[in-house]
Parts: structure tokens; sequence; C-alpha cells
């Protein structure tokens, strides 16, 4: 997907305590996970919010999940219940700031499965790039209506639907309003990877 920056609270002084913590130079964490040394740096000191792709190749340098990192606290829970704030729920844009993403699958499931409440502007777009084989998306309307494109297909989502279709071809996702006029659209949405969906789903609904 086109997604830009997270709206992270306090990323700074929490990265650069893990990095002291592995006993890491800002060369040393730039090299592990490819982002830059400058751009590092910025991140420290508040002065850049980094993009959900920035924090994921960070976790996975330091060996963390994703919400030590923005909230401090491990994804490691016994029998407790884990309540994630909503001013700490990681949140995206799509490329044009049509379409807002509120990031609520943990961290360590990311490869596998992930899932997002979507929020549009009228006539709001998302559109992404293919995912990996066999991605597979899952998309429940929650309100307004939602045209989804995927391998030439085109389908009319409304309130209370749920649509699937195929993740790893261009597709997108436009708010069209309803009859009554032009509203935005609020929807969940799951991107389950080829590991997770199973082959008579995908089967389904592979182009014909």
């Amino acid at each position: 997907m086109n997604m830009h920056s997270v709206n992270p609270p306090e990323i700074g002084p929490r990265l650069q305590a893990y990095r002291k913590q592995q006993k890491l130079t800002l060369a040393d964490l730039a090299t592990k996970s490819g982002v830059s040394r400058s751009m590092l740096s910025e991140i420290e000191r508040g002065n850049a919010n980094p993009t959900y792709g920035t924090l994921w190749h960070l976790t996975r340098a330091l060996n963390i999940d994703l919400n030590s990192l923005i909230s401090g606290a491990s994804e490691e829970r016994g029998d407790r219940i884990d309540l994630q704030p909503e001013n700490l729920t990681p949140t995206i844009r799509s490329a044009d700031g049509s379409c807002t993403l509120q990031i609520l699958s943990p961290a360590g499931m990311v490869p596998l499965i992930e899932w997002y409440l979507l929020s549009f502007e009228p006539q709001g777009k998302l559109i992404s790039d293919p995912h990996g084989a066999g991605t597979i998306e899952h998309l429940h309307c929650t309100e307004g209506e939602i045209v989804v494109r995927s391998a030439g297909n085109e389908m009319r989502v409304r309130a209370g639907e749920t649509a699937r279709y195929a993740g790893d071809v261009p597709h997108s996702l436009t708010s069209v309003g309803t009859s009554a006029g032009p509203v935005g659209a609020r929807a969940f949405l799951v991107v389950a990877s080829g590991e997770v969906g199973s082959s008579t789903t995908r089967a389904l609904i592979r182009p014909k």
C-alpha cells in the first residue's frame, strides 16, 4: 500500500534507549536496518516521523516488537488483558491523504496477517501495489460505499457487506458515497498473506 508516516508518540527517546541498551552506534543501527544514519538521528531527536516501513525495519534490526517502540509495552502478556489507547494506535495515510489507516494488528503478526480501520474522505482513495504472492484482502464496509478494483474486476461494497479479493495484483479502494450524496466511508481491512489464506479461498477469487 502507498502509505505515509506514522503519528507516533515519543518514539525518539525509546529508539535511542533500545539502541544504547544493545550498545549500537547510529552507524551500527543504520547498517543493520537499512535506515540512514541521518534519518535515525532525526527520529531520535523527535524531528522526523518515521513511516511504518521504517519502523518495521528498525524493530527487526533491534529484535523488538512495534508496541515496545511505540508505547513502551511489550506484546508478551500472560493472562492479562492488554489495552492499546487510541492515542497510541499507529496511524498512516494514503499517498494523497484522503484515506487514514489505523493499524490494529500487533507487529509480530505483520508477516502473516494485518488488520486496519480505514476512514475515507468523500471520493477518497487507497491505491495499493501488489503484495506477496497469494495475498488475499478482506474488506468489511461499515459506513458509506466503497468500490473495490482488483485485477480488472470491479465491485461496489455497501455498509454491512464484505468483499474478498486478490491482493497480489494492483488494487484500489475508492469511497463513492451513497445515493444520498457524497459522503466518506469507513471499513475494516484484513490483509492475509499467502501462508494464511486457504487455497480454496484463493481459487474462488482468482481471475479467470
